[in-house]
């Protein structure tokens, strides 16, 4: 096993792993670079789809996204798609994966299907080191407080998107309150808990005071000094702490000046712990 850094704050990218074992230590190994670098990188994995599954199960229990269809024999894995002549990026602006959820993911495992030559790579941002390194006059404003984390509705996950579908049925916005700053469970670690895309008030605040606060957060968040920046390649698996990061898929795609290119990629999440 090889293990090459990609920044200072997080991420780290594993050579000589093959994701198809799915032995105890083997998984243990990576649970541990998993906690260690928040945000872990393989290259070269052509595993099949049912192969993803299994190794994403080694985690927890796969969810299902709350808006968006799976693919019609493996509902556990969530097509992304960007057809070429899309600007958008599915995942783009700062964000921790449905934590609307009263239990948000826990980790996701992506898989690079079909990349494009230039442009679409993922930013990811440590959520430890952003609490660690936050003003302490807004920590002590933020310590004991909770948020609110708003779904947008099934509109926003799949309208710029041809390529995706919605589930059926009435699928309404919802919300769920979270810590600002929550505890990780395994390492006892304290994470700054909330994110440009779905964090909307802070509970029994002011709500002009509450929104500049969050506002500063947000800046504090997108620092360049607490990310990484992934280029993607075909076959390549990204695992995410989805607790311990926010990240940000670039949407650097410009058809009109002849970058429209198709993206595509296979997402698996496991179901987390209600935060505390």
């Amino acid at each position: 096993m090889k293990i090459e850094l990609l920044s200072g704050a997080c991420g780290a990218e594993i050579s000589g792993v093959d994701l198809r074992d799915t032995s105890e230590a083997n998984i243990n190994s990576i649970k541990n670079l998993l906690y260690e670098h928040k945000v872990i990188f393989f290259r070269n994995q052509d595993i099949t789809h049912q192969e993803q599954i299994n190794f994403s199960e080694c985690f927890g229990p796969i969810e299902k996204h709350a808006y968006v269809k799976g693919l019609p024999k493996y509902p556990e894995i969530l097509r992304i798609v960007k057809e070429p002549y899309e600007k958008n990026n599915w995942g783009e602006n700062w964000h921790s994966d449905v934590s609307y959820n009263e239990e948000p993911t826990l980790a996701v495992i992506l898989k690079s299907v079909e990349i494009p030559p230039i442009g679409g790579d993922t930013m990811f941002s440590n959520m430890e080191l952003a609490w660690e390194t936050l003003d302490k006059k807004i920590k002590n404003k933020i310590i004991d407080k909770k948020a609110v984390h708003s779904s947008l509705g099934a509109s926003f996950f799949v309208d710029n998107y041809k390529g995706m579908e919605a589930k059926e049925g009435k699928l309404d916005e919802y919300s769920n309150q979270h810590p600002i700053v929550r505890t990780h469970p395994e390492t006892g670690k304290k994470i700054l808990y909330v994110n440009w895309t779905y964090t909307k008030e802070i509970v029994g605040m002011d709500k002009e005071e509450g929104n500049d606060l969050l506002n500063q957060i947000f800046k504090h968040q997108e620092r360049l000094e607490f990310t990484c920046r992934f280029k993607w390649t075909k076959n390549a698996v990204a695992i995410w702490d989805n607790r311990s990061v926010i990240h940000y898929a670039i949407s650097d795609f410009f058809p009109k000046r002849g970058l429209g290119y198709r993206r595509i990629m296979d997402r698996i999440a496991v179901k987390g712990e209600r935060p505390f």
